[in-house]
């Protein structure tokens, strides 16, 4: 009789191999759905057993998803070691082998369809849906994440993974009631599942609970250290975009300096993190120049980054504002990739991320009326171009700021009143607010809006909650 077969974390079968590659592909699944640095262990397994074909797909897809910029060499070995292995492979796992063919020859469409194949026959493959969402979130296909994830849904029903996924779909489809009841389900079943915590800040910070968002975050911010680099610093950035809501600026600029860019300063994520909080702090008006003289010296090795446009997009506003020197050559890439982008790559670059990355550039550099000029018709299509609407509300946040910057306060006060109504004690907003009603001669407005800065900077109690929320100074 042969031996039962392994089965991974989540009862999908495994091809026999040496238990320590079979332990590193268990921790594979549980790193990748759970942000644990042990997902990282498949690739010294990977090395150990060359002729595993599951090990080897994993361990390219690993690779790629370092967002180096580039391909890198040792995700081509692995997957000419998985081709290899090929015919040792189960039916699921050839999926796995034929979705890291597809990414490495740059057809996302051909990879996620080997992704649907492999959740076709087998449900609980996780893994296979988590990539799947990874590349409709970078493309803005926010539809297909929420489909690929209900695809799945009724053998994923004990899977606190699969609800935080649900969750996170749910939201960037602006479904927030679902969103919610998805994340706070899958909390239900592990309060530490991190994909769901990631999800209801989302959905805190866009119905405007900034103060149930703190304190939701603050007390789950003891195990976030624990986890990879990106999941650490990227909670860490969501609890400091509540702190400036509040006018708590030097607890945000704490979450920076010893959380969001504290981790690891080479990784993609953790730089437009980076990047991102600190050009909101900006927008609130702190001086945060040193800073962006260190993150500049890291921004510097993605001088020829056009992998994602998104990405490129926030590298190269952290070099400008650093003033370095690569911010240029960026720029240049940006332009020739927008020249030279296939068909269905070129709206994305040359329609949507040149014309605001010249936009941004100018921001960084003071050159406000360029910006407004640029920046405003690509902000309704940068969705097609990645991130979460809260992460890419820095370009709204940077075109309002241009446009206050510009004295087009009439434009302005509309987005700002309109940004107003999710959450109306909003500290920066209602300053901007008060600053321009006062330049139009409009005292009462003025007044009222004072008023609700006071609100905002005023201890709280969150919702359900009995212990008060204390905010420090708002300032530095």
């Amino acid at each position: 009789m042969s031996p039962a077969p392994h089965l991974d974390p989540l009862g999908n079968p495994v091809s026999p191999g040496e238990p320590a590659t079979l332990a590193a592909i268990d921790a594979f699944v549980r790193g990748f759905l759970g942000y644990r640095p042990e997902i990282a262990d498949i690739l010294a397994a990977a090395e150990a057993e060359p002729t595993h074909a599951l090990a080897q797909a994993y361990a390219g897809l690993l690779h790629l998803l370092s967002e180096t910029g580039s391909i890198p060499e040792p995700a081509r070995i692995a997957h000419a070691r998985a081709d290899a292995a090929r015919t040792t492979a189960t039916p699921r796992e050839a999926c796995a082998i034929d979705a890291l063919s597809a990414w490495l020859a740059g057809d996302i469409p051909a990879c996620q369809a080997a992704c649907r194949r492999a959740l076709a026959l087998a449900p609980r493959d996780l893994a296979m849906l988590k990539l799947h969402q990874y590349h409709d979130f970078n493309r803005g296909q926010f539809l297909s994440m929420l489909r690929a994830a209900l695809d799945v849904a009724d053998a994923n029903t004990d899977q606190p993974a699969w609800w935080g996924m649900a969750a996170f779909a749910y939201e960037q489809c602006h479904l927030m009631d679902d969103a919610e009841r998805a994340a706070r389900h899958a909390l239900s079943l592990d309060p530490a599942e991190p994909w769901a915590q990631h999800a209801l800040a989302h959905c805190l910070l866009t119905t405007g609970r900034i103060d149930d968002g703190i304190a939701f975050l603050e007390a789950a911010s003891p195990g976030w250290a624990s986890l990879t680099s990106f999941m650490d610093t990227h909670h860490w950035w969501h609890l400091a975009l509540f702190y400036i809501a509040r006018g708590r600026f030097a607890d945000a600029l704490a979450a920076y300096d010893h959380h969001a860019w504290a981790r690891e300063r080479t990784f993609s994520q953790d730089q437009i993190g980076a990047v991102s909080l600190l050009a909101r702090l900006e927008c609130a008006g702190i001086d945060v120049t040193p800073r962006w003289d260190d993150l500049g010296t890291h921004l510097a090795a993605r001088a020829t980054d056009t992998d994602q446009p998104f990405l490129s997009l926030q590298y190269l506003y952290g070099l400008a504002r650093a003033r370095r020197p690569e911010a240029h050559t960026l720029l240049a890439a940006i332009t020739r990739r927008a020249e030279t982008a296939p068909a269905d790559l070129h709206t994305a670059w040359a329609e949507i991320t040149l014309p605001a990355a010249r936009a941004l550039f100018a921001h960084a550099t003071g050159d406000h009326a360029t910006t407004v000029t640029l920046l405003g018709p690509a902000l309704a299509r940068l969705d097609t171009i990645g991130g979460s609407h809260a992460q890419r509300d820095l370009f709204e946040q940077l075109f309002l700021d241009a446009l206050l910057q510009a004295g087009h306060d009439s434009r302005a006060q509309q987005i700002l009143e309109h940004r107003r109504q999710s959450d109306p004690t909003d500290v920066p907003i209602n300053r901007a607010l008060a600053a321009l009603y006062t330049r139009a001669a409009l005292p009462g407005p003025a007044a009222a809006a004072v008023a609700r800065v006071t609100q905002g900077l005023r201890p709280c109690t969150p919702a359900g909650g009995s212990a008060p929320c204390t905010r420090d100074q708002s300032s530095p």
